[in-house]
């Protein structure tokens, strides 16, 4: 099965989300630094993550995105 590059950075967003979920909202730069994947790339993602209803966006100082469920509630099928 093939996963295109989106889908596989979509993955590591989800991954990266859940691994700090404690932090709370976690700013795109930190995800795309963390990830090494470009914030301009990263930006068309998230959106389409938050457009989903996978992520949460918060805006202003103190904002970023966060998963909207527990982790252990996602699946990749």
């Amino acid at each position: 099965m093939l996963i295109s590059t989106k889908g596989r950075y979509a993955l590591r967003v989800m991954i990266d989300l859940a691994e700090h979920q404690t932090e709370g909202f976690i700013p795109l730069k930190v995800i795309a630094e963390r990830q090494e994947i470009s914030e301009k790339y990263l930006e068309s993602i998230i959106k389409l993550l938050v457009r989903a209803k996978l992520l949460n966006g918060l805006r202003g100082k103190g904002g970023g995105y966060q998963l909207t469920k527990a982790p252990e509630q996602y699946m990749v099928v």
